[in-house]
């Protein structure tokens, strides 16, 4: 994993922590479970709040224990046009390594993409996201799609399309989670937010015993969209058009606004949108 480095925010978030009344044995330990280094972890909170706890914190697992060290990223040794994706060459149409972002052309067909959308329709249901102040999932303003979750590998069609990303990008398949699917008709959106598990939330403690943080992202485009609905990272001034076929990778080596993956769903203007995402975890998603 690359090096992490101690930031105003999160001198900030641990002053908060502190001034919330959280001991810092707990801020140390959230921020480990969160993929904090403890060292790190450790000359941050001896930083902020002068000496950090001396008790031994557990680190994340090493990879005999379910956990793949690094992050997931695509061989692009050479600046390579195309990949091998397995089944498939896929295409390179835009790569950026500060933020981490890659755009692919042509990782699904037309006929992989009308397949999952044809098998997500009778699924659908409003999408939710975490609960604001508690565990659980709760319907958000700021998320007006409707969405469904395939099993991993649950049809031989999802089977492929698993394998295939994780080829792509050199993550196992059993550290991702089932693909989701959503749908943003006309005005749909989803505003600006980030995908990694925030270390201060009341459920982040228990989603991470389930695979650990989520370290990447891969957005699918499973239609052409007639206007709008752009997938947008604002901190660099990005726009991804949605493109049928295509998708937009991106990884973060910790849960934290320095990553800039802050990103979202522009709004749809004209037709529908539909997506398939592909969130990376840590270690093994169970």
């Amino acid at each position: 994993m690359s090096q992490q480095i101690i930031t105003p925010e999160l001198c900030d978030w641990i002053t908060e922590q502190s001034r919330a009344g959280h001991p810092s044995e707990a801020i140390l330990g959230a921020m480990v479970g969160s993929g904090w280094d403890a060292t790190v972890a450790r000359e941050a909170l001896a930083r902020m709040l002068g000496g950090a706890p001396a008790a031994v914190v557990p680190v994340p697992p090493s990879s005999s224990d379910g956990y793949t060290p690094g992050l997931p990223e695509p061989d692009l040794v050479g600046r390579p046009s195309e990949i091998d994706a397995g089944d498939r060459k896929v295409k390179i149409v835009l790569s950026l390594r500060e933020p981490r972002v890659v755009v692919f052309q042509g990782l699904l067909s037309d006929a992989e993409c009308d397949g999952i959308v044809e098998a997500a329709t009778k699924r659908l249901a409003r999408s939710e996201t975490v609960a604001t102040n508690s565990e659980g999932s709760e319907v958000n303003a700021a998320r007006t799609s409707d969405g469904m979750f395939f099993e991993r590998c649950e049809s031989e069609l999802i089977r492929r399309v698993e394998a295939r990303i994780a080829a792509l990008l050199r993550w196992p398949l059993d550290h991702g989670e089932g693909l989701q699917v959503l749908r943003y008709r006309p005005g749909a959106e989803y505003q600006p937010h980030y995908d990694y598990f925030d270390p201060a939330h009341a459920a982040t403690a228990s989603i991470l015993k389930r695979g650990g943080q989520r370290v990447g992202t891969l957005v699918m485009y499973l239609n052409h969209v007639e206007a709008g609905g752009a997938t947008i990272f604002p901190d660099i001034g990005l726009d991804v058009m949605p493109v049928k076929g295509n998708a937009v990778f991106f990884s973060y080596d910790r849960p934290h606004p320095s990553t800039q993956t802050l990103h979202g769903g522009a709004p749809v203007i004209a037709g529908e949108k539909w997506i398939a995402t592909k969130w990376l975890r840590q270690g093994v998603f169970n």
